[in-house]
């Protein structure tokens, strides 16, 4: 489900600020095989150019429902899965990296808000709560039938929110296009007291694991 996605004008941007940005970035990463993101998100591509990662952008467009009794876990790998086997089929040679983030409180999936009242909410449903974010991730390439998958969980608790609180972050407009609400990445930061797993991951890339399984696919090596 995509959390707060912004559209990008096209692939040659992201491939060439982290060509650009690699020159000087000793003690980051060699990309040695061809990859593909396939997610418009500015948070992932950030991700992957701050390691001084070579790779394309193609966004997947895949159907994002979840199925009645689907387990978040289940969820979010199937759609990860779906993303990369789209972008797979048409680009056999490059290994793709898809993945799927969403937030769920006592097993009810939170999407996007409708408006500004129901973002509202949200966040007074989170307030002083533990809640848990989920990304799904899968690395494939087509030619040679390689494919991992992994969900990553991570428990975030909200600090204890007054509705003045809620009202005025809502009014900053950056909660309208999340799911869940609230963005750790920007403003919404206040809003967490305590995180319990992975940091990146509730920003939408679990970048720990990410980079374990590109390292032992041999799609990236250390630059040293």
């Amino acid at each position: 489900m995509r959390s707060g996605l912004e559209a990008v004008a096209g692939p040659a941007q992201p491939i060439m600020m982290a060509m650009a940005d690699r020159k000087g970035m000793r003690g980051s990463f060699h990309t040695v095989a061809p990859l593909i993101l396939a997610s418009s998100s500015p948070r992932r591509q950030r991700f992957l150019q701050e390691l001084g990662l070579d790779f394309t952008v193609r966004p997947a467009d895949v159907e994002e429902q979840h199925r009645p009794g689907e387990e978040p876990e289940t969820f979010v790998l199937r759609l990860a899965a779906d993303k990369a086997r789209a972008v797979a089929d048409r680009n056999p040679q490059a290994c793709i990296l898809a993945a799927d983030t969403i937030v769920v409180l006592e097993q009810a999936i939170l999407g996007k808000p409708r408006d500004a009242a129901h973002a509202e909410a949200m966040l007074a449903g989170l307030s002083g709560r533990w809640h848990e974010v989920w990304t799904g991730y899968c690395l494939c390439r087509s030619r040679d039938g390689v494919s991992v998958q992994r969900a990553v969980r991570t428990r975030v608790l909200f600090r204890p929110l007054t509705a003045a609180l809620c009202r005025a972050y809502v009014l900053t407009g950056e909660p309208l296009d999340k799911a869940g609400a609230y963005g750790l990445q920007g403003r919404g930061a206040f809003l967490v007291e305590r995180i319990d797993g992975s940091h990146s991951n509730v920003i939408g890339l679990p970048m720990a694991e990410v980079i374990e399984d590109l390292l032992r696919l041999g799609i990236i090596t250390p630059h040293i």
